[in-house]
């Protein structure tokens, strides 16, 4: 949780820490920030969040729903998975659909540290492939909203699942 947060604390950035991990937080974290560039809070409707025009970049643990709902709403991510599926899901989110950057893990002790939070933040923001992952994830977001949409495969499927259980 230090880590993160002197990484994040360069930026303007939303922070959901729910109560049961807000005394991991730094002592003076949430003092020190700049209450007009940084929010931290302990729920936030996401999907709301991630909609908004103002967001730059999710930097996310990669839980699956996470994961889809920002590649479905167009927004790129940095990764930081912690367990279970969460680092396939980190290398679908850099390798496969190249959507975002995974954080390096520091090989001695094992955790991220904050300049490379802080460099993976940057280079999804404004670094060398920034552009191609902006593109990739609008690319991803208008294949969802083709799929939902009426006559998309998932419309589809929807409609000839309903149907199936109806006639039985």
């Amino acid at each position: 949780m230090e880590e993160l947060a002197s990484a994040v604390s360069k930026f303007s950035f939303l922070w959901v820490v729910r109560d049961s991990e807000e005394e991991k937080l730094p002592s003076g974290f949430l003092e020190t920030l700049d209450k007009d560039k940084s929010l931290v809070l302990k729920w936030s409707p996401q999907l709301e969040v991630l909609s908004n025009k103002a967001i730059g970049c999710f930097l996310t643990h990669c839980g699956w729903n996470s994961t889809l709902e920002a590649l479905a709403i167009g927004v790129p991510m940095v990764a930081m998975p912690q367990w279970i599926d969460q680092p396939m899901d980190a290398k679908y989110i850099q390798d496969v659909w190249k959507a975002g950057v995974r954080v390096k893990i520091d090989n001695e002790s094992r955790i991220a540290k904050r300049e490379e939070i802080e460099f993976s933040i940057k280079e999804v923001m404004e670094g060398e492939k920034s552009k191609e992952m902006k593109e990739n994830v609008k690319k991803w977001r208008d294949l969802a909203v083709k799929s939902l949409s009426e006559g998309g495969s998932t419309d589809i499927n929807i409609d000839t699942f309903v149907s199936k259980v109806l006639n039985k």
